[in-house]
Formats: C-alpha cells, structure tokens, sequence
C-alpha cells in the first residue's frame, strides 16, 4: 500500500468568491482520502517566492508553459498587495494521494483534460479559467486555477517541507483586513459536527457553502478532534439548562407511567423525589450523550490521565468574521430542533434531532471568544503533521 500525504491549496480568489464550500464537497465526495488536517494562512513574498520557485522548475507538466504560468500566478497572487491574502491549507492522506489529488484539482490547458474534465467533474473545470488571446493562442489573456496541488510526490515533498517551515510560526486566525466600523465587527465561532465525517459526503463543503451566503469573511479553519475535556469545558453550560428543562418535564413522565402501571395518584412529594432523582439523572444522561458525541468517547468510561488526548470523531472549526456575524450566522443555521427550523437553514437541510443537529455556531461574541479558547483555535496541528510525514520519509 503507497499511503502518501498530500496537499490542496485553496488560492486566495477562490476564498474570496466563497467557492471553498464548493471545492472541499468536490474533494471529500469523490476521494477515498482522509481529510487529516486544515489551516488558513497569508503567504509573504518571500513564501511566494521559493513556492513559485519550486514549482518552476518541477519539470512536471506536459507543456513548458504550464509552469511558468502556475509560477507566475502564485507570485502575482499570493504576495501581498495592500495586505496578505488568505490561501487554504488541506492535508489529505491515503493511497496514491498526490495522483489522487492532481486527478480531482484537473489540468490547466484543455487540451490536456480528458472526457472526466468536460463532464464537469474536476475542481478546475467547474471553478478555474483559462482565456487565451484570440489573435495569439501562445499568449494568456486571464488565468485562475483555482486549486494548486503537485503532480508527483517529489514535488509535493518539497513544498510540504517549505509550508511546514512557514506555517509552524505563523497566527492561525488571519488578521489581515482594515474595517471600516471596526466596533461593529463579530467573530463567531462554527464547528461541523461529527455526524457530517462519518463517510466520504459532500455534506461538510455544501454545510460551508450555505454560510457563504451571509457575506462573512472565513479567517480560520482547522480539523479537530474533541477531548473528552475540551467537550465538557466546551458543553458545561448546558448541563444546568438541560437539568432545569429536562429534570421536571421526565419526573413528571415518570409519575405518569407509576401512574398508570400502579392505577394510583402520585403525590406531590413523590413527584418532587422523581423529579429529583429520576429526572436529574436523566437530563445528565443527555449532557453525556452530547459529550460521547462530540469526542467519541463516554466521559464516565475515560480515565482521568486521558481526558486531554484527541477524541475518536472528527469535526471542523471554522471562524467567521463580519457586522452583526453572531446573528446572521444563526439565522443560516437555524434552530436547535432541525424539526422546528425553516427550510433552506443548514439544521433543516441536515438535522436530525436536538442533538445530532449537524452543526454548532456560537449565540453571542462572549460564547465564540469562550468556545475559541477550548478548543484552541490559535493552535494547529497541521504543522506537525506535516514534520511527522516528512521526517518519516525523508529518513
């Protein structure tokens, strides 16, 4: 088995349009490839520079041309203009990865693409542009290919080894945009819950691209697994709400089936006691069930020196950024119960109960700057990830 890790590089035009939710439903429903890590960064000139380098003189493209093309768009498009531009990191590891990947992003010049890229099937097909001029056909009038990935895993060694280098120092929430009413301006926090990782579905990148619609700005993404601790800080203020809401409503079906069951009236005392014991134990069965949910793991079954290690469920943060981001955020998402929430919201469209309701979001700035830090947005393992595979193959 060749098991590879490899790269796809969202370009910073393709994040602006808001075709990213686009492209990663295109990736995780076409590939038997695991989706092992996700970090936005801004590239400096000196990145674009040694990545425009390597991919120059790869050597790996069917005509000349293609890679000072690619070259050329890189330094044009990832150095910084009046400021850095956010581009998007996903791992992918599996069988054959690189050829994988390359496959699905397309070729750049039509006549390299095959019948699979006319039928619309590739990213570049449906999201890249290539116009030539008319009088000149050797001569490139606009060009946007709206994916980079390598053509072979000696390439893809290379420019993973320069993006571990760069991205190991670099902020993982980019701060590169100059507001108007800064005052106005939210952060708001969105995770992908894990019944949308279950196996390969478009439902994660078509999830990301019905938040496109609110206008926001993605400034963070990473791939994470829930600690048993992280979901306990993470979820600790429902478990008062879930047994001030749940405790009276399941003592009182308690005493209606004793009712039944017995042909007697419970008195209020005994209500009190069931509502107590029965019910709270009850309310605090569902708080566990949303924390074996959401890191894969029973809270009563871990032992204490491994709360802190990285669940068995996957899930992706995202963070949003914009005016009024906390409220128009919810709105796409929709309610708690995916039975009561209107339809064209994302827990309608995926929902399937109050708690496997597809995705989270945050209900106010305080919550999101709470939940960010349990879940350490600033930190991203793609950095080590990347080390880990290239020290194992480099020797």
């Amino acid at each position: 088995m060749n098991e590879e890790l490899s790269y796809i590089l969202v370009t910073p035009y393709t994040i602006a349009k808001s075709r990213t939710g686009g492209v990663i439903s295109r990736l995780l429903s076409r590939l038997d490839l695991e989706l092992v890590g996700a970090q936005m960064f801004a590239p400096t000139k000196e990145f674009a520079e040694k990545y425009a380098e390597i991919i120059r003189t790869s050597g790996t493209f069917t005509r000349q041309l293609t890679g000072e093309l690619l070259s050329n768009y890189v330094l044009e498009n990832f150095s910084p203009s009046t400021r850095r531009h956010r581009v998007l990191l996903m791992l992918f590891r599996g069988e054959n990865a690189t050829r994988k990947l390359s496959d699905i992003a397309g070729a750049i010049y039509p006549e390299n693409r095959g019948l699979e890229s006319i039928t619309g099937e590739t990213i570049r097909d449906t999201y890249a542009d290539l116009i030539m001029d008319p009088e000149d056909p050797n001569k490139v009038r606009y060009f946007e290919p709206a994916v980079l990935t390598p053509r072979n895993q000696e390439t893809a060694l290379k420019t993973m080894r320069l993006f571990a280098d760069f991205i190991k120092d670099e902020p993982t929430v980019i701060e590169n945009m100059v507001y108007k009413n800064p005052k106005k301006i939210e952060r708001t926090l969105v995770i992908i819950k894990p019944d949308n990782w279950r196996y390969a579905s478009s439902r994660p990148g078509t999830i990301i691209d019905m938040f496109s619609r609110t206008g926001l700005r993605v400034i963070s993404v990473k791939v994470h697994r829930m600690s048993v601790a992280e979901a306990l800080e993470f979820y600790g203020p429902v478990k008062n709400v879930l047994r001030d809401k749940l405790a009276p409503v399941f003592g009182q079906k308690a005493s209606e089936v004793l009712e039944r069951e017995f042909n007697m009236e419970i008195s209020d005392q005994t209500l009190r006691f069931l509502t107590e014991s029965f019910g709270v134990e009850y309310a605090e069965d569902q708080f566990d069930q949303i924390i074996e949910f959401m890191s894969g793991r029973k809270s009563k079954d871990v032992p204490v020196d491994e709360l802190n290690q990285p669940g068995s469920v996957k899930c992706m943060a995202l963070v949003y950024e914009g005016e009024n981001a906390v409220q128009r955020i919810r709105e796409v998402l929709g309610p708690t119960d995916p039975t009561k929430a209107p339809g064209g919201t994302v827990r309608r469209e995926f929902g399937q109960d109050v708690m496997v309701n597809t995705a989270h979001a945050s209900d106010a700035p305080d919550s999101a700057e709470r939940e960010m830090k349990v879940i350490k947005i600033q930190s991203n393992n793609c950095h080590q990830i990347l080390d880990a595979y290239l020290k194992s193959v480099e020797g």
